[in-house]
């Protein structure tokens, strides 16, 4: 069994309306004085509105890209150098805080971060999802350190686009799978394990009792308690579960199908949670769990999630075509749908998993 290292969560963390008002307060209790804001257009578009003045620090502000790249971070990593900064604040979605974790690893600076959406874990898991310039998934990056401080501000994430909570919801999912088939084979399991074990499975068992109430109340624009669990449950929960369990609890065979997908045209535009959502289902397949894949199909379409390659806009005609393409990149050399099994999973084995789902989605349709 390899060594752990336990980074459970970041060093400072609260979710509550209007906890934004304590960033500057938070900010000189860290002895910082030159903030690099790092956020997309639209993130800051949804955060402005709640940010409380910063003007006592040197702050300099910076829109990244639109892709966690090695060419993104290294030209936030310059300008944040060129600021002098002393600490690195990331406000927006999932790649806009991998970018700022990065760049902070980067310059060797401490990491706050405002998450805009509730669709990853990446506000509270000290690592950075890498893709190229074209969204092609490249790798994952752990660092060394915990982020510094995370600022959750409800309304925020209330009003932003539904869709993102769904594949949040998707993400975090998987969060129970992965950890279940990467845990449950070990000889021995370190407390630190056990721990990612129950964190995972309270992910799982708060989106099933909440996870459809808390879209409804997003869409009625309510902030209910249902939806304040169901979104501290991405964002911190799903954190935690890689955080405490290291390897044994980040990623097993459904993010290999995510990073297969976005090697597809079709499904470029869709949310990196609704592409690991289809990919619990493929990796439940080729366990052989059909049971409990029938079961995940009925609160898929309370969600909102995609069951099949169809959903992610691939055509009929091109299901098998696809498939080998996903196969192809979920099974490469060091994937981590290899991770939970003695003997890889071949590319065969991906491609009849892919088209026994999609057989079983249209016998239930």
């Amino acid at each position: 069994m390899e060594p752990i290292q336990v980074r459970a969560t970041p060093g400072h963390y609260e979710c509550r309306p209007g906890v934004l008002q304590e960033l500057p307060r938070l900010l000189q209790e860290g002895r910082f004085q030159k903030v690099f804001v790092i956020s997309g257009n639209r993130s800051w578009e949804a955060a402005q509105d709640y940010f409380p003045d910063l003007s006592e620090f040197h702050t300099a502000y910076s829109t990244y890209s639109g892709e966690c790249s090695e060419s993104e971070i290294a030209r936030q990593a310059e300008l944040a150098r060129i600021h002098h900064a002393d600490v690195i604040l990331g406000v927006g979605g999932g790649k806009v805080l991998d970018v700022a974790k990065a760049v902070g690893n980067e310059v060797n600076k401490d990491v706050a971060l405002v998450p805009t959406l509730a669709s990853t874990c990446a506000a509270t898991t000290p690592l950075s999802v890498k893709y190229s310039d074209e969204g092609e998934f490249i790798t994952y990056t752990i660092f060394p350190r915990s982020t510094y401080l995370v600022l959750v501000e409800p309304e925020i994430l209330l009003q932003s686009p539904i869709a993102y909570l769904r594949a949040g919801i998707g993400d975090t999912l998987a969060k129970w799978y992965e950890a279940r088939a990467l845990i449950e084979g070990l000889p021995s399991t370190p407390v630190s394990v056990q721990l990612a074990y129950e964190v995972a499975k309270s992910c799982r068992d708060v989106l099933v009792k909440d996870g459809d109430q808390a879209v409804k109340d997003q869409q009625k624009g309510y902030l209910s308690d249902a939806f304040i669990r169901v979104v501290e449950t991405n964002l911190l929960s799903g954190g935690m579960v890689g955080g405490l369990g290291d390897r044994y609890g980040r990623i097993a065979g459904a993010h290999s199908i995510h990073n297969g997908l976005t090697h597809v045209a079709e499904a470029h535009s869709f949310l990196h949670g609704e592409k690991v959502a289809y990919g619990i289902l493929v990796q439940l397949v080729l366990e052989g769990e059909w049971a409990e894949v029938r079961g995940l199909f009925s609160f898929y379409e309370q969600i909102g999630l995609p069951l099949s390659l169809e959903s992610l806009g691939v055509a009929s005609a091109n299901v098998e075509g696809v498939g080998d393409v996903i196969a192809e990149y979920a099974t490469k050399e060091g994937e981590s749908i290899h991770f939970p099994t003695a003997l890889p999973v071949s590319k065969s084995d991906v491609v009849e998993a892919i088209l026994g789902l999609e057989a079983l989605q249209l016998t239930l349709s």
